[in-house]
């Protein structure tokens, strides 16, 4: 059974799911995947892992970096939990790149490479973004390529982490 609720972030509306083991989807309102993970029997309700989500958001809207993180349960393929694994270990205020993403994926999997469009379709199907970093992965040359939730969305977010992205491009 999944659980749902919703939360007004200052740049936008979020629906938030979970289930008994964790946060199963953050997703603003319209995003492009909108809620492509969502079971079609859910629950709105206030369960414990919903209200933690809920309050990581609040910290992290706050412009400070949230010290905790609820617990997350992430549905997708070996590949996308692979790409997904790395994306939650990108620093607070810190970028990378989806090259960067490529080539850490190659070297776990003993490849000589992998390709970065890849990583990107990884990527850009992450179902929990913000808690999930998506929105700190740019573009070789420090663009803001790809976003699920809109590139004006992505500026913002990195903009509250004061992450200064367009001096790289």
């Amino acid at each position: 059974m999944q659980y749902t609720t919703h939360y007004q972030s200052p740049i936008g509306g979020i629906l938030l799911a979970a289930d008994e083991t964790g946060l199963t989807g953050l997703w603003f309102d319209g995003e492009k995947y909108y809620p492509n993970r969502l079971d079609t029997a859910h629950k709105e309700t206030d369960a414990p892992v919903l209200a933690q989500a809920r309050e990581w958001l609040t910290v992290y809207f706050s412009g400070k970096e949230p010290h905790f993180n609820p617990p997350v349960h992430m549905i997708g393929t070996p590949f996308q939990l692979s790409v997904w694994k790395i994306l939650q270990k990108i620093p607070y205020g810190k970028t990378v790149t989806y090259g960067e993403i490529a080539r850490e994926v190659a070297r776990q999997k003993g490849q000589s490479r992998m390709s970065a469009q890849a990583v990107g379709g990884a990527v850009g199907h992450n179902p929990i973004s913000i808690i999930v970093p998506c929105h700190r992965v740019i573009g070789t040359n420090g663009s803001l390529t790809g976003y699920a939730g809109g590139i004006d969305k992505k500026a913002k977010l990195l903009a509250l982490e004061n992450i200064d992205w367009q001096h790289l491009s």
